[in-house]
């Protein structure tokens, strides 16, 4: 496994930000639930050929490696060196032996043409910078009849995202969410563009409450610490404002979620939505 890697500050700042959480990746069911999910509707099977693209701990490559087989091979990669390092520690105390990891960028890769069966990709597509592209790069790496399966949050997730979104864009402040690539259309239509047909999108409703203070914290990641978060106020719009209008922004996001606010708490939405391509 390579041990470095070159990547822009964009790269180098995701990548760093899940070797701290590499850790306690595992502690979390849900990032499992939503790979499972992928292998199911991706319809991996025996003697396949499989890509796992942003792999992470390898939960979808371990999943992927127990059902195509031994003589088969699953490749996983991912940017974090610290999340590579669990995955292989899991594939080591498993003795899997068609498992392979590599430190590698999804945007740069380099296999021969109509070399996997199947690309799957849990919860790291969003990140990516150049998707069409990227996409279309993964394409020619298809086999005739092979299936691309891409996991991605809705726009409507994540309420304190959402809130704030709302809040700012009256001020004329765009907030780009990149842990998401945009409506049903829209990835049907990005999907379609790079060269994918039989596109299909699933939607799964997904969510739990969340207590107010927790969706309140949006503003501190977003405003206060902005390289902590996903969400990225476009160039230096906030730089425009007064401090009075920054305290009555903080004022206006905290009192939409305040009338969002229930006995049980705020809904958390967290639908899923499940991409799937073919290459025909």
């Amino acid at each position: 496994m390579v041990n470095q890697l070159e990547l822009n500050d964009y790269k180098q700042a995701i990548a760093e930000s899940y070797d701290r959480r590499s850790q306690t990746y595992d502690d979390s069911e849900w990032h499992v639930q939503i790979c499972h999910r992928l292998i199911e509707y991706s319809q991996v099977s025996s003697g396949q050929t499989v890509l796992d693209i942003g792999t992470g701990t390898g939960h979808l490559a371990i999943a992927a490696a127990q059902i195509v087989g031994d003589r088969s091979q699953v490749i996983g990669i991912d940017i974090s060196t610290g999340m590579l390092e669990q995955a292989q520690s899991k594939v080591d105390a498993l003795k899997l032996s068609n498992v392979e990891f590599l430190l590698a960028d999804a945007e740069t890769l380099d296999y021969p043409n109509d070399y996997f069966d199947r690309i799957l990709c849990a919860n790291a597509f969003p990140w990516i910078e150049n998707k069409e592209a990227t996409l279309r790069l993964w394409h020619r790496f298809l086999k005739s009849g092979g299936r691309i399966g891409i996991h991605t949050p809705a726009d409507t997730a994540y309420v304190g995202a959402v809130v704030l979104q709302k809040v700012l864009a009256k001020y004329g402040i765009s907030l780009e969410a990149s842990n998401r690539i945009g409506s049903v259309e829209q990835c049907q239509n990005l999907f379609t563009n790079a060269g994918f047909e039989a596109v299909e999108i699933k939607t799964e409703q997904h969510g739990s409450y969340t207590n107010l203070d927790k969706a309140k914290a949006t503003w501190e990641g977003v405003v206060v610490h902005p390289s902590s978060t996903s969400l990225k106020i476009s160039g230096n719009a906030l730089l425009q404002l007064s401090s009075a209008q920054l305290v009555q922004l903080k004022a206006e996001f905290e009192a939409e979620l305040e009338a969002l606010q229930t006995e049980q708490g705020i809904w958390d939405d967290l639908t899923t939505l499940y991409i799937l391509g073919c290459k025909l």
